[in-house]
């Protein structure tokens, strides 16, 4: 996704809008107000209503019908989203925020439940809660009088459309809501990263036939679908063997430890750095100062200094002072996302004090996940190890989204 921004928030989960969302929810309004003389006779049709298709083309008429009926439409969506978020709160897994974008909603979970039963009902939740509306704005239709064509048309609408994303939802596009069913299924008698394999190759599937769908009907709402539903299986299918590869493994277990550990103090010239870098052949050094840790400097701070300076420019002005720190309790998953997420090459370990505790770097990273993979495979078969470029783990994805 691209930019977003806050709007609100309800039950305690920040809701916001990607700025696709903006671009999209015009269109989606033009594409409901063209199609209104082709909707009206299906509408009739499967709901039994008597909607007149003049009065519904008939001068600014569509296009109001058409936005009301698209934020309609994107409402529902959120509300599907809050039905996987509450369900997901109910079994202790915050949200981070749940956000309106270019296809739908999204709900990020900041962890992923490893128990079938769990995924399982916070996976059926949103299609319950879209099932619901789609009863809701049925009866509705019912209520309001038939002179209201608007209004009625609108409510028809939507009680379709709702039932329809469920449907739609429940394909085994992994990690689609349907996909996380099957993966769910697939966890109850093998282990979670094996389900996760299998519910991502479904997914691929499910996403290259809606492709070809897509291509054939010239829908390129369906081709961006297809698109994501195959980027976003195949990350979070890597998430979850680098997960299961490091599982148990601490930062504690993989750092250097602050008794071990060379430092330098900010007021030490860059030229003192270099043979300091040089004997000890390191390329980044914590900067301490009165025990507490002030800054990071690294060879490409030093780069950034003309050699006829470096015997005057100290470390404390060439250092990084902002500092991306853990503690010894977290999980190796959580160094590796920090150091890609920030590309940096090493990372402070604070311990509960906030005092020096220990250095982990990507080296460290690396070497505990080509542990991990190997103890892994002894516990695992056909879950492939995730390579990125040059042979390295592939980035993960932090967040589950639903």
């Amino acid at each position: 996704m691209f930019r977003s921004f806050r709007i609100g928030s309800l039950f305690g989960i920040p809701v916001k809008l990607d700025i696709t969302f903006l671009l999209i929810l015009p269109v989606f309004a033009w594409i409901i107000a063209v199609q209104i003389a082709d909707l009206v006779p299906m509408l009739n049709g499967l709901l039994g209503t008597e909607l007149s298709i003049e009065p519904l083309t008939t001068g600014s008429t569509p296009w109001i019908l058409g936005a009301a009926a698209a934020i309609g439409l994107f409402a529902s969506v959120l509300l599907h989203e809050f039905g996987h978020s509450l369900v997901a709160i109910r079994y202790g897994f915050p949200i981070d925020s749940i956000t309106l974008w270019l296809l739908g909603g999204v709900a990020q979970l900041t962890e992923q439940p490893t128990n079938w039963r769990q995924e399982l009902t916070i996976a059926i939740a949103g299609p319950i809660v879209s099932v619901g509306l789609g009863m809701i704005f049925y009866t509705l239709i019912v209520v309001v009088p038939v002179s209201l064509e608007s209004a009625q048309f609108v409510l028809a609408y939507l009680a379709v459309i709702n039932v329809v994303l469920a449907a739609f939802n429940m394909l085994p596009g992994f990690p689609m809501d349907g996909g996380r069913v099957l993966r769910a299924i697939l966890a109850r008698n093998r282990p979670f990263a094996v389900a996760t394999a299998q519910a991502a190759q479904v997914g691929k599937g499910v996403a290259i036939l809606l492709g070809l769908f897509g291509l054939l009907a010239f829908n390129l709402i369906l081709i961006a679908i297809a698109f994501f539903i195959y980027i976003t299986a195949t990350a979070e299918a890597r998430q979850t063997v680098l997960q299961a590869a490091v599982e148990g493994i601490t930062i504690e277990n993989v750092m250097t430890p602050v008794d071990t550990l060379d430092t330098v103090t900010p007021d030490i010239t860059v030229d003192e750095l270099l043979d300091r870098m040089v004997n000890q052949r390191h390329t980044g050094y914590p900067v301490v100062e009165d025990g507490s840790v002030v800054g990071v400097v690294t060879l490409e701070d030093v780069r950034t200094v003309a050699p006829s300076k470096r015997d005057s420019i100290s470390v404390g002005e060439v250092m990084t002072s902002h500092l991306e720190t853990l503690s010894p309790d977290d999980d190796v998953i959580e160094a590796l996302t920090s150091l890609q997420r920030n590309d940096i090459g090493r990372l402070i370990v604070l311990d509960e004090h906030d005092q020096l505790a220990g250095l982990v770097t990507r080296t460290d990273v690396v070497t505990a996940l080509s542990i991990g993979f190997v103890r892994s495979a002894q516990e695992y078969t056909g879950v492939p190890e995730p390579e990125g470029q040059s042979g390295e783990p592939a980035q993960p994805v932090n967040r589950t989204r639903w």
